[in-house]
């Protein structure tokens, strides 16, 4: 069994650290917001107070935080994970941040003697709750090799797939694509509804054919229901399509449709939707159509 300290313990990370401990390893757990530790510590791990006591003995360290600079702040800062971390000791990034930034850690944390894999995972709250996450990693194979047990623990599809870095750009790719089906998918469901059709049945035959996706098969009641209650915030998806944009750019390639669903998602941000779960792009659709009043229960 390995010691980890996780830090960051928010929808994702929470129940990641829970299925570690209640597999046998001993987690410590750390978050800005401590009662969010309370189900860590009632699947047999602890609550830790700083990144210092978290990292104390721990074989691996994973962090689970939202963006490039809150990674930074853990790694690099005063008191944190580079000052306080066992040499040896392997990082996990778990975060969904900027493959540059990634790269540019881990160059900073090889040169101070850690093992270090970038890890951006896939499958919301969900895929964090049944331990059926996509975990696509980058780093050193003989790394992956040592992790794959952990990941197996939180992950149902775990794939190596480059050197460090290369976890980050997938898992932008696949932002990409999760927002272009979410968009999609709004826009089929207020056609539907315009026609007067029992949208829910129109929705199960199509996910039974090519239409089908896992969007369509997590996110359909959301929309139907109209509740948006976070599994993954619009925020977020806003932050990421940024990362995509950005570094397409840097790559010279086009995403023209990337492109416009970022500045969909930019504008359910701008109307006051960004607490809510990405499905909510939802109700851009309708604001565009004239149907506003028509989203109803948000939470």
């Amino acid at each position: 069994m390995t010691n980890i300290a996780f830090i960051g313990l928010g929808i994702m990370g929470s129940p990641m650290a829970v299925h570690l401990a209640e597999a046998g390893h001993t987690v410590a757990g750390l978050d800005r917001t401590p009662e969010r530790g309370a189900p860590l510590v009632e699947a047999g791990g602890r609550l830790a107070t700083s990144v210092a006591d978290a990292v104390k003995g721990a074989d691996v360290i994973c962090v689970m935080v939202p963006d490039s600079p809150d990674v930074e702040d853990v790694l690099v800062s005063d008191g944190g994970v580079f000052q306080h971390a066992e040499t040896g000791s392997l990082i996990i990034d778990f975060s969904s941040i900027r493959p540059d930034v990634t790269q540019q850690l881990a160059e900073q944390a090889r040169a101070l003697g850690f093992r270090v894999l970038d890890a951006p995972v896939s499958g919301g709250e969900a895929g964090a709750k049944n331990a059926a996450l996509s975990i696509m990693v980058g780093g050193d194979a003989d790394d992956f090799e040592a992790a794959k047990p952990l990941f197996d623990v939180v992950g149902k599809t775990v794939v190596h797939v480059g050197p460090s870095g290369s976890g980050q750009t997938v898992k932008a790719a696949n932002q990409l694509i999760v927002a272009a089906n979410i968009q999609a998918l709004s826009e089929a469901v207020i056609f539907l509804e315009a026609y007067g059709v029992d949208t829910k049945a129109a929705l199960e035959v199509l996910g039974g054919g090519l239409a089908g996706s896992t969007v369509l098969n997590q996110k359909k009641e959301n929309m139907l229901s109209r509740s948006f209650q976070p599994g993954f915030r619009i925020d977020l998806h806003h932050k990421d399509m940024g990362i995509v944009t950005a570094a397409a750019r840097e790559a010279g390639v086009a995403v023209p449709l990337g492109s416009l669903v970022a500045q969909l998602v930019a504008s359910a941000r701008a109307n006051g939707d960004g607490g809510l779960d990405h499905s909510a792009l939802l109700r851009g659709v309708e604001r565009l159509s004239g149907l506003e009043s028509l989203s109803g229960q948000v939470g």
